[in-house]
């Protein structure tokens, strides 16, 4: 992911001056507004409005806090996608801003204890070196981190060197959400070390890449069936997400699926609606409400994510995370085959099975 500066940043001196006393106003007005209110008609539009400005107006910068199994409906519906295919059959998977791993040793002990025998070719890919290298090592430390520490991409920036890079970020266990099974399974712990399995390990390549990259998908080998581009857009400002999600759907192939969370909901409308998407309506509201950490930031924090809302007239586009690219037919079968049939979102807004 590359720093971001939104348009404000450009802003004169006093008129940026003048905005940041606005938007502090707005904020303290929230912050003192009562929860009755809040869940009101106009508490959501004031709520809406705030966030608007916040996103306007916020210096948008990378960040690499992560944690293990950190959306389990996500990982549930992956499972799901990929149940019906055939005993031995490839499955070919990339993720976008790999970061630390985390998420990739996730979805790749999602794929395998659902599915052990398929042959997985999972490709992970970030944009700095140092944390490709600290992702491809697997090594990670226990210590619960201190409100005091330094972020990752504090070092990142300053050291750039991949032993310099810290497991965990302030406030951010990387291991919050696994549970004493669930480390067994995954790691091995010696010390104050969790290292990766080595079965989970197994099919994966890690290099450098740029989702903005046009060539990307030949480096790839070719289009993917899933695509996971999770958490880095919305460090984009919009138009540059917009340009980057557009490039990211050509690496899926016809018929697969694309995970795309962590974004202007804006942005990822748009760019939907634009490439005729089929939003997944499977788990939509499960996975969109799935990491708690994001809804604390709405609408006071650009990374805030904000609540799913059934009143909006676009809400089966506007809050699904996940979508099904290049149907040109209905026949087109889902990927793992035709006995599990996803429940779909039509044009029209109707939710339908295929």
């Amino acid at each position: 992911m590359q720093t971001s500066r939104t348009s404000s940043s450009s802003m004169p001196d006093i008129g940026r001056k003048l905005f940041d006393f606005y938007l502090r106003h707005l904020r303290r007005i929230w912050r003192y507004t009562p929860n009755f209110v809040r869940v009101r008609r106009a508490g959501r539009i004031y709520a809406r409005f705030l966030d608007k400005m916040v996103r306007r107006s916020s210096d948008r910068s990378q960040s690499f806090t992560t944690f293990f199994l950190r959306n389990r409906p996500e990982l549930e519906l992956l499972q799901m996608l990929i149940a019906d295919k055939p005993t031995g059959a490839e499955l070919k998977i990339t993720v976008l801003a790999c970061s630390k791993g985390a998420e990739v040793y996730s979805m790749a002990w999602a794929i395998r204890s659902a599915r052990p025998d398929l042959r997985i070719s999972l490709q992970a890919i970030d944009i700095s070196p140092a944390i490709v290298e600290f992702a491809k090592r697997g090594v990670y430390s226990l210590r619960k981190p201190q409100p005091t520490d330094l972020s990752s991409d504090s070092y990142v920036r300053q050291n750039g060197h991949v032993d310099a890079i810290p497991s965990s970020d302030p406030n951010h266990w990387l291991f919050e959400h696994v549970s004493n099974e669930e480390m067994e399974g995954m790691f091995d712990i010696r010390g104050d070390q969790a290292i990766v399995k080595p079965w989970l390990r197994e099919g994966i390549q890690w290099f450098c890449g740029d989702a903005n990259d046009p060539n990307l998908i030949v480096r790839l080998g070719g289009s993917q069936e899933i695509v996971v581009a999770n958490r880095f857009l919305c460090h984009m400002r919009p138009p540059e997400a917009m340009n980057c999600l557009r490039n990211i759907g050509r690496l899926v192939a016809p018929g697969g699926h694309l995970f795309v969370s962590g974004i202007d909901l804006d942005v990822r409308t748009a760019v939907a609606r634009e490439r005729r998407w089929i939003p997944v309506a499977q788990r939509m509201r499960e996975i969109h409400d799935g990491d708690e950490s994001l809804h604390r930031g709405w609408p006071t924090q650009w990374w805030g994510l904000e609540p799913f809302d059934e009143t909006r007239s676009d809400w089966q586009m506007r809050y699904a995370s996940v979508f099904q690219i290049g149907i040109t037919s209905t026949r087109v079968p889902p990927i793992g085959g035709t006995n599990w049939k996803p429940e779909l979102v039509s044009a029209n807004g109707e939710i339908r099975q295929r």
